[in-house]
């Protein structure tokens, strides 16, 4: 007998799966408005979503034992980009165990090591900048977070990696490309997959990454800590390395573009709506006076602008949720996106207002940008991190106005979403202080 799952809309799975595509914000919100804070999407090569907008039930889902939850896939293009071996795509015990090992370059000593080198490539790429001509910062981003996760990955490879480089980019604007995403909410994975558009961005990347390996491996790693040391070292239970497919997948994992650059292009696109926040936040950094408004700014964006909409785990044991008895194997979905902007946790929701941060807490499950469990994103610290050091940069060394005066719209790409102009601004260098006599 098939289990009765929360009411949802009831057109065929191929139009919903064209809406998600298309517009998934908006059909979240009317979804929730039309069932509830519990509704079912029935989405074609996804599967069916119980998804869940109440905090107690993320709530109960983040804080579920790691057998008790799978993996559940949010994103077509996650598991051709990543692989099956990724640490974001593994069951257990495998995802915790590579979890494990990839953590500690992400967190704590390592990460702050790696603060003045973050600082250090985004003044490079900020003076690189066209100035009092309009650009898109989304892209200018893309690069800069690239940079910053080739040096955590590769290390300082004195421009030996640049073909690299610039296969990544190109894997990125085909990942991105409007017409494939739209087949690819149709036809799905395999699909994708099967394209020569797709497996000629791809199959380059593959060899490059997999050959610097290999030449690191045959080296030896002489103390180094950047991950792909870390991953070359890295050893199963009966003493065998990672295989070429593991490799692949942890490496693309880390190098593929992720949702740092987008954010940080909705940090400016925010501000430049907002002068008087915009204002505070100069005085903040040019007077050198710590980073709390700094930190609010960052935490108001990830909540107003969430890189991803929603969150997928299957259940390996039943659970209610929701109200609804649900069975193992069934896909549940937080939704990021109506948990934060929800009238009944934050008051003005859909508006931009770092200062509700210098009043509260930032935690789960009422702010979870980066999810929240056992499988929270390991690099979080790290993106909030990047993101502080990127920001504070930017405003000591330019000055930025927008192109236009309104608000850019939200414009979904692969794996999160961009303002609908890529962020376009007009720069000019910030004039020095004067000197005092």
């Amino acid at each position: 007998m098939r289990a009765k799952l929360p009411p949802g809309p009831h057109s065929p799975r191929l139009a919903q799966s064209r809406r998600w595509s298309r517009d998934p914000l908006p059909f979240l919100e009317q979804c929730r408005a039309r069932y509830g804070a519990t509704f079912t999407l029935r989405l074609r090569h996804l599967g069916s979503w119980v998804v869940l907008a109440d905090p107690e039930d993320v709530k109960r889902v983040f804080s579920a034992a790691t057998d008790d939850l799978g993996v559940g896939v949010p994103n077509l293009a996650l598991r051709p980009v990543l692989g099956a071996h990724s640490v974001m795509l593994s069951e257990e015990p495998e995802h915790m165990a590579r979890r494990k090992l990839m953590l500690p370059r992400f967190h704590g000593e390592r990460m702050r090591e790696d603060a003045g080198v973050m600082t250090e490539l985004a003044r490079r790429e900020v003076r690189a900048w066209p100035v009092e001509q309009p650009f898109r910062l989304w892209p200018r981003m893309q690069a800069l977070t690239q940079e910053v996760v080739m040096r955590a990955v590769f290390g300082d490879d004195g421009g030996r990696l640049d073909r690299l480089r610039a296969l990544l980019t190109n894997l990125t604007e085909t990942v991105n490309d409007e017409g494939r995403l739209r087949k690819l909410a149709i036809f799905g994975p395999r699909w994708l997959e099967r394209s020569r558009g797709w497996r000629q961005a791809m199959e380059p990347v593959e060899e490059e990454v997999l050959a610097e390996a290999q030449r690191r491996r045959a080296e030896g790693e002489d103390g180094r800590k950047d991950a792909v040391s870390i991953l070359i070292e890295a050893r199963d239970e009966d003493g065998s390395p990672l295989s070429e497919k593991e490799l692949r997948d942890e490496l693309l994992t880390l190098l593929t573009d992720g949702p740092t650059s987008s954010s940080l292009a909705w940090v400016f696109e925010r501000l430049l709506r907002h002068p008087e926040k915009l204002a505070r936040l100069q005085e903040e950094v040019l007077a050198g006076e710590g980073e709390a408004y700094l930190d609010a700014v960052i935490k108001e964006t990830l909540r107003l602008r969430p890189p991803v909409s929603v969150v997928v785990r299957r259940l390996l044991r039943p659970a209610t949720l929701g109200g609804y008895d649900l069975p193992a194997g069934t896909l549940v979905a937080p939704c990021v996106y109506l948990i934060h902007n929800s009238a009944e946790i934050y008051d003005d929701p859909g508006s931009f207002i770092p200062e509700r941060f210098l009043e509260r807490r930032a935690a789960v499950p009422t702010w979870i940008p980066f999810g929240g469990g056992a499988r929270r994103c390991l690099a979080a610290s790290y993106a909030e991190q990047e993101m502080k050091r990127v920001v504070r940069t930017v405003l000591e060394e330019v000055e930025l106005k927008p192109v236009d005066a309104g608000s850019e719209r939200v414009s979904r790409s692969a794996i999160a979403f961009s303002p609908a102009q890529h962020g376009l601004v007009v720069a000019r260098p910030r004039a020095p202080e004067p000197v005092a006599a």
